[in-house]
Formats: structure tokens, C-alpha cells, sequence
């Protein structure tokens, strides 16, 4: 392995705290968002491409992040979403037989900046205990008051729109058109994964972009409607958040995620709130309130809807809580076939203990096409 020049470089957080490290590979730059953290030991691509992180500074909790390079199959998007990397050990060598790039050309090709040889543990550190906040990398690291004034202007997440900015542009299709079962899905930052799993059950899916009205996901005549994951705060989403009150009067099963549970949520006038610095990682603990299990998931999320109000709705339930801090991790409507999760059921790095959510989703549809 051949010696990597790296050039110094910083994390600058809006509370005016620099850590230092270096520029990853030959480069210099700049990029800002909001600093969150990821808890996952692997899946680091599918993590970089997820909407959902769109504006965001990621930082890696595991120590090395590059070693098993990258396929271009392991993607959550058709691009890099991240604004911008900071990580401990970045591998410029992988040894994957079936990586087809190492990490270091992959974010080449996306144009991302990233730095390395920061004391990620301290930052992360910090972070909970200060919460999430605007930040920003770079390698003026001479340049510290300009970089100041820079981040100032940067726009905090709370009261962010950025459905609109990972959205589809047109309708489209996914899955076999010939299947028995036609599903309407709201992209507000639809992951893949999500799509092969609706797929994969038999489910032809046309996907509307973030604003469309009912009116024309109701035309398609589907059996069932889906609402995505996706960034940003939701209560901005007000055209989302009037097609979900749509759908939950047309009578048909519902099935909503993460940023879909948020807007469902909003949908039956019940709050979101910005979290101190959020869920991110691979291994969050839930209970199923429904059936007394627990459940290992996938989650990333910044917002969660209230918990008292969810209580007080006489047409809500709450099906599942986390067991970290007793958020809403899961409601369903108590007279229609309307629920959703604030975790991720498509999202599998080891334990699968949310696909049933899918299949939940499936026999209320065929249920109601009976």
C-alpha cells in the first residue's frame, strides 16, 4: 500500500468546537449540514446513499470505514445523499472479492468530501451530549473566522423541507406489471431496498413524486398506498401531509416509514418534534407492544411524533416503543388498515425481526380486496 499525502483539515460545529484531522485522498474542500453520527459496523455505502441523510455530515462510530470497498448493487439511491464524511481510519485498500471499487473512488465519482484521523469517539461524545447542530468540514484550516461566518448561514434542519430535493421528478414504475397486486407510493425519499421488498411480495409499485395530489395516486387504481422514508423535518410537507389524509379516507391499507410514519402521524393532527441528536444506527431495541416481543432494527431518524398526543387520539394506538428512551417507534389507526413504524423493516444487516411489517402490510391488502 502506497503512502496517502493527506492534507490537514477540521469539523467546525456551530457552538464555535473544531476537532482536527486530514483531507481524504488528494483533495481540498469544503462541505456543511447537519453533524449526526451512525452506530453501524458495516453498511456503510448503503448509509451514504440513503435519502434520508440528505444534508447531512455523517460520522462513523466504527473505527474503519473502507476495508470492504464497494459494489455498485449496495445502494440505497441512485447517488451519494450525505453532504459530507468524517471518520477515524479511512481504507484506500479493500479486499472484498466482490467489491468492484474501493471507497475512496466511489466518493470520487460522487464528488463527496471527506476527512479522516479525527477522534470520531470524542466527537461523538459531544454530540450527545450537546445534540445535533449545524457543523462544517474543510481544509482552510487557516481560515477559522471565515469559516464561522459561513456556518452561520447555513439553515438549521428543524423547519427544513428536503423531500423535494431527493424526490422523483416523474412517476415511475418498479416490479413485474403482470403481478396481482398494484401499490401507490409516495416518494418523500424512497430507499431501494424498500421497492425489492414490496416487489418481492408480489407487488407491482408506480412511485408519485413528494407533491402529488391524491387525486392521481388514486388513479392508478392500487389496492394499497405506501408513504417513504425520507430527510428533513416533516411538518414542512403540508402537500404530503394532505395526500395522507386522503388516503387514510380512502379505506385501503396504509403502510407508512420513518419520514411516511412522521407525516401519518401529522396526518391524524398529532405533533413532531426535533430530537436532541437522534437514532441512528443498526442495532436500536423495540417493543412490540402488540405482540411482547422485542425487535433489533435499523433506524435513522432526527424527528419523532409525540407521545402524549399519540395517547390522547382516541384514533390512534401506539404498537411499539423504543427501549433506549421510550419514543414512539410504531402507531395504527384502531378502526382502519393505516400503521406505521418509525424504524426501518426493509433495512436487514443481520437480524430480520422487522420483515413481518411487509407481509402485515400484504394480508391487510388482500384482506381488503376480499
Amino acid at each position: 500500500m502506497k503512502y496517502q499525502a493527506k492534507k490537514k483539515a477540521l469539523v467546525l460545529l456551530a457552538d464555535g468546537t473544531v476537532f482536527y484531522g486530514k483531507a481524504v485522498g488528494d483533495r481540498e474542500g469544503t462541505a456543511v449540514g447537519e453533524v449526526c453520527f451512525n452506530t453501524g459496523m458495516t453498511g456503510y455505502q448503503e448509509i451514504f446513499t440513503d435519502p434520508s441523510y440528505y444534508g447531512q455530515l455523517m460520522v462513523t462510530t466504527n473505527a474503519h470505514i473502507g476495508n470492504y470497498g464497494t459494489n455498485l448493487e449496495e445502494v440505497e439511491s441512485d447517488s451519494v445523499k450525505i453532504a459530507g464524511l468524517i471518520v477515524k481510519n479511512f481504507s484506500y485498500e479493500y479486499s472484498r472479492p466482490s467489491a468492484d471499487a474501493s471507497l475512496l473512488e466511489f466518493l470520487d465519482k460522487n464528488n463527496l468530501f471527506a476527512i479522516s484521523d479525527v477522534d470520531t469517539r470524542a466527537l461523538v461524545s459531544y454530540i450527545r451530549d450537546n445534540g445535533a447542530m449545524n457543523a462544517l468540514i474543510s481544509t482552510r484550516v487557516d481560515e477559522l473566522d471565515a469559516l464561522k461566518e459561513e456556518l452561520k448561514k447555513v439553515p438549521s434542519m428543524e423547519g427544513l423541507e428536503l423531500a423535494s430535493k431527493v424526490s422523483a421528478k416523474e412517476p415511475y414504475y418498479f416490479g413485474e406489471e403482470n403481478s396481482e397486486i398494484k401499490i401507490s407510493a409516495l416518494d418523500i425519499g424512497i430507499k431501494k431496498n424498500i421497492l425489492r421488498n414490496l416487489a418481492q411480495r408480489g407487488a407491482y409499485v408506480k412511485v408519485f413524486p413528494y407533491n402529488t395530489p391524491f387525486e392521481e395516486l388514486k388513479a392508478w387504481n392500487p389496492d394499497g398506498y405506501f408513504i417513504s422514508n425520507g430527510p428533513g423535518d416533516p411538518e414542512p410537507l403540508t402537500d404530503a401531509i394532505a395526500t395522507a389524509k386522503e388516503m387514510i379516507n380512502s379505506d385501503k391499507p396504509l403502510f407508512g416509514i420513518c419520514l411516511g410514519h412522521q407525516v401519518l402521524a401529522l396526518a391524524n393532527g398529532v405533533s413532531t418534534y426535533k430530537m436532541h441528536h437522534g437514532h441512528r444506527g443498526i442495532n436500536h431495541p423495540i417493543l412490540n407492544l402488540v405482540t411482547g416481543k422485542g425487535e433489533i432494527t435499523s433506524q435513522n431518524h432526527g424527528f419523532a411524533i409525540n407521545r402524549e398526543e399519540t395517547e390522547a387520539n382516541k384514533d390512534l394506538e401506539i404498537t411499539h416503543l423504543h427501549l433506549n428512551d421510550n419514543t414512539v417507534a410504531g402507531i395504527k389507526m384502531k378502526d382502519k388498515d393505516v400503521f406505521s413504524v418509525q424504524y426501518h423493516p426493509e433495512a436487514s444487516p443481520g437480524p430480520h425481526d422487522a420483515d413481518y411489517l411487509f407481509d402485515q402490510f400484504f394480508e391487510a391488502i388482500k384482506t381488503s380486496r376480499n
